[in-house]
């Protein structure tokens, strides 16, 4: 059992929901990433996702794609991510860590080469966002010869004949997005996310963590009560962009909002 699912597993034995932030790693420069996991552990994060850096984020909106270009101008590589990996896991060998990202960077170092300096660094988990599940086959059998789990994508518009297929596939959870369009997007219509994630639910036993558009403790809330976790991006990765000529305020921000989602998941 990998430690995503033992994190599940003793979430659900306890009645409480998996609370997932991404940061973008190198955001706003990589010597702050290690404090900032560190900082959303404290604030009651379960699972850590962590974006790796690409220079054409597609999926994600205005937010991300600047953590994005921040972390890049700051030189911050694929293979730097395994190092913040390493050092993040000197002091926490318990919150899972998924890597966040985008199929480019891991084939211009080779499927092999990232999934072994992942599972050495100590990484749990990779979710591409476009590499969908039949393509995916070779990345995710090495994955899996790692003990690492293969985190897929399920969206408003997928069937689910598709998704029966897609959870057949993933291992660890499956990241529902919330709302048609990028990251930071929109305004969530709950009970329309509540219908689809019990149409998906019924067809797989892997967690439903829904993400995209999660800004705060009531909307967090909200979907907890109809999924098995959120998941929290831009509304994290916002105020490092506000901050990011005060790297040294942006630790305490973090645990700030992410506690008001903590306790808002846990009341």
């Amino acid at each position: 059992m990998s430690r995503i699912q033992s994190t599940f597993a003793e979430l659900k034995k306890s009645g409480r929901k998996a609370l997932i932030p991404y940061i973008t790693a190198g955001d706003p420069a990589p010597e702050y990433t290690v404090e900032l996991m560190h900082a959303l552990v404290e604030a009651g994060a379960d699972i850590l996702e962590l974006g790796v850096p690409f220079s054409d984020p597609m999926a994600d909106g205005p937010v991300i794609q600047k953590a994005c270009e921040r972390a890049l101008q700051h030189g911050t590589s694929t293979l730097d991510v395994f190092k913040l990996v390493t050092e993040f896991r000197k002091t926490d060998q318990k919150t899972p860590v998924v890597l966040m990202g985008y199929l480019n960077p891991i084939e211009a170092i080779g499927y092999d080469t990232f999934v072994k300096a992942a599972a050495m660094a100590g990484v749990d988990g990779v979710l591409v966002v476009d590499l969908p599940p039949e393509e995916a086959e070779d990345f995710a059998e090495l994955l899996k010869g790692q003990e690492m789990d293969s985190v897929f994508l399920l969206a408003p518009t997928t069937t689910l004949e598709r998704a029966r297929k897609i959870a057949a596939a993933g291992s660890g959870y499956l990241y529902y997005v919330s709302l048609k369009g990028v990251t930071g997007s929109a305004t969530l219509d709950v009970p329309a996310v509540a219908a689809k994630l019990e149409e998906f639910a019924n067809m797989t036993d892997l967690p439903l963590a829904v993400g995209f558009g999660i800004r705060d403790g009531k909307t967090a809330r909200a979907l907890a009560e109809v999924s098995d976790g959120v998941i929290v991006g831009s509304a994290l990765v916002s105020r490092i962009a506000e901050l990011a000529d005060q790297p040294e305020k942006i630790a305490p921000v973090l645990k700030e909002v992410l506690s008001e989602m903590r306790q808002a998941l846990d009341a």
